[in-house]
């Protein structure tokens, strides 16, 4: 086995306190967490192996494995492929490319690294987000037969949106090229064009074969023109201090640690700043102020805790505090709010669309959020701000958030972990969205509600009934708008008080500046909600006809008003009973192409999975459903 450099050799005069000497050693070096990155097939593994290779970090059975493997998977001939060593899925393997994001560490004398290998094709952006999330400097590779690409531009741009302030430009497969310094000198001016736009705090270039190991360990010969240091040199030198802990202190709440009746502690991790025992911190939402009585561990009591470490703490008095809020410094406290400017990358298939609600995650807190305004997508290859209604998948855009709830946050340049989110389908639980906070909008803390001495209760009490919303979904031509009708003429009869919602007559004004996008079929649903729940505090039981093809956006609704308050109708009627009713000759425009995006034709429809009612319209006329729906109202006490 070849042990890692510097390490006590396992010999008879190995002694426990050399371990001990050696494990010292390890922990007072620095820790570079980096990643490597650019385009396919540039060689990001294949560097990561070198390395591995070179700082002897590998056992015997390994490179043994690696050399059998390379003849196996190998696209080097008869040398060992470097790449082998990270490309650890077998698909990954036998197409020669990197899917998933492989963690490795390393270290040298002088410092320890932790280094991702992030894929280079374009689907797989989201992976090469995620290795950048925690890393404090970029590799990115560039293959000097091609120059820079585009997907070279993406992964430097998405390194600067996700904080990486160093970089170092990679020109690998030097020999490839004759070691020549004017192909490298112009792949080095047309990245700098690009890249000044970025702020970089750093940034150098390097010429090298990661194959052969050119500038990868040390200077080599092949490149007498190149004065700049070698890769590993410059990794193990390079200042990359976040300095977290010299910032405000920062803990989000992980949990409530309650033991025994004795014990009452806040458990996280503290991600800014440092505390002692003594320290006033306040709870970011409400502003109360106390003092730590303790920083606990499993083992024990710590007089001190920075950023990065994973404590305890007890306060000296009782403070309303749960899971999601953020304990802090008092004289700085992270901004609250329930609305906030942030850039977005869009990780998933389906397209962002502005309106639809997400669960945001930002450190332990998850609310439901949603885009409120898309302000642009970024060009990637000139960072060029272009008009956009919707991203997909792999854009960059830039955007106003809007939340259920207010969140403590910080601006994502301040504090990665308090400034850095994501969306997550509500129904797959799929990430599909990573975003990193701008700043919050100033004019969300100048918009309070009104306290009124009429309420919901006292207007519908006067009215002898229960408000309530009667959502009535189903594709154009089932019968949703007919059997709305019948229902609120019955009801009017009873002298009930009621109000119709219904798809074609607010488009006339309320929603007449919406088209049949998706994305303006969720604002006009959003638009339908909100003005159902206000109906609904006026006391009023109204019904709501809409196709409102979207799960998403009929969970929005029922959502903003409380329980027992919506009652979704599923109008259940086959696309072929439509298509022959037809009574406003659509279903033939839309298979002609006269309309686009017709639901059930061009546009999806999201048959309801729990609706309270399903009425399947073949089954007898309009009237007898009309009927039940009242009958279902009257059982269950909406009509007093």
């Amino acid at each position: 086995m070849n042990a890692p450099e510097g390490a006590p050799r396992a010999t008879d005069n190995s002694t426990k306190s050399d371990l001990q000497k050696f494990l010292a050693d390890q922990e007072k070096k620095t820790l570079l967490r980096f990643l490597t990155c650019g385009s396919v097939d540039d060689g990001k593994s294949t560097l990561i192996g070198r390395l591995l290779y070179d700082t002897k970090l590998l056992f015997e059975d390994t490179l043994a494995s690696l050399e059998k493997d390379s003849k196996k998977f190998g696209t080097t001939g008869e040398d060992i492929d470097f790449a082998l060593l990270v490309d650890g899925l077998e698909a990954e393997r036998e197409q020669g490319i990197t899917i998933d994001v492989a963690y490795r560490f390393f270290a040298t004398d002088k410092r320890k690294f932790i280094v991702a290998d992030t894929p280079g094709h374009e689907q797989y952006t989201r992976n090469m987000a995620t290795g950048a999330s925690n890393s404090e400097l970029a590799v990115i590779l560039i293959d000097a037969r091609k120059g820079v690409l585009t997907q070279t531009r993406r992964h430097a741009y998405i390194a600067s949106l996700l904080g990486i302030r160093h970089i170092v430009l990679a020109v690998n497969k030097i020999d490839l090229v004759d070691y020549s310094q004017s192909v490298f000198d112009g792949i080095v001016a047309d990245f700098n064009a690009f890249a000044e736009k970025l702020g970089f705090a750093s940034q150098i270039a390097i010429p090298l074969s990661a194959r052969y190991g050119v500038n990868v360990m040390a200077k080599s010969p092949e490149t007498p023109w190149y004065q700049g240091p070698a890769l590993l040199n410059h990794l193990e030198s390079v200042d990359v201090d976040t300095a977290l802990e010299k910032g405000p202190f920062r803990l989000p709440v992980q949990w409530v640690n309650r033991p025994n009746l004795d014990f009452r502690g806040f458990s996280g991790t503290v991600v800014g700043g440092r505390i002692k025992p003594g320290d006033t911190v306040a709870v970011a939402k409400s502003g109360r102020t106390t003092k730590v009585a303790r920083i606990v561990t499993m083992d024990g009591d710590m007089k001190e805790a920075v950023a990065g470490d994973a404590v305890t703490l007890t306060l000296t008095d009782e403070v309303d505090t749960s899971r999601g809020d953020v304990l802090s410094a008092p004289e700085a406290r992270p901004d609250v709010s329930d609305q906030f400017a942030a850039h977005l990358l869009w990780m998933a298939e389906e397209e962002m669309l502005p309106g639809r609600q997400y669960l945001l995650k930002l450190a332990t807190a998850t609310v439901p959020a949603s885009v409120s305004e898309l302000k642009h997508k970024v060009d990637v290859n000139t960072l060029e701000h272009l008009a956009a209604k919707t991203l997909t998948l792999n854009d960059v855009g830039y955007a106003n958030f809007s939340l259920g709830a207010p969140l403590a946050f910080d601006a994502y340049r301040d504090n990665r972990d308090m400034g850095g989110f994501i969306l997550i389908d509500r129904f797959t639980n799929a990430t599909v969205g990573a975003g990193m906070i701008d700043f919050g909008l100033r004019r969300a803390t100048n918009v309070h509600w009104q306290a009124l001495d009429v309420n919901k209760e006292a207007r519908a009490r006067m009215k002898g009934q229960k408000p309530v919303v009667l959502w009535f979904t189903g594709l154009s031509g089932s019968g949703k708008s007919t059997i709305a009708n019948l229902v609120e003429k019955s009801l009017t009869a009873e002298g009930k008080h009621t109000y119709l919602l219904d798809g074609d007559n607010v488009r006339h004004g309320l929603n007449k500046d919406l088209g049949f996008t998706d994305a303006d079929r969720v604002e006009n649903i959003r638009r339908v909600g909100e003005a159902a729940r206000l109906f609904v505090d006026a006391g009023l039981i109204v019904l709501v006809s809409f196709i409102s093809p979207f799960r998403s956006e009929r969970r929005m609704a029922r959502e903003l008003v409380g329980k027992g308050e919506f009652v979704e109708v599923f109008v259940d009627t086959p696309i072929e009973v439509c298509m022959q009713r037809d009574p406003k000759g659509l279903y033939e425009k839309a298979k002609s192409g006269a309309i686009k995006n017709f639901t059930g034709i061009d546009s999806p429809y999201e048959t309801p999975e729990q609706a309270e009612l399903a009425i399947k319209t073949v089954d007898g006329p309009a009237e007898r459903h009309a009927q039940a729906i009242v009958a279902y109202l009257r059982e269950r006490g909406y009509l007093g």
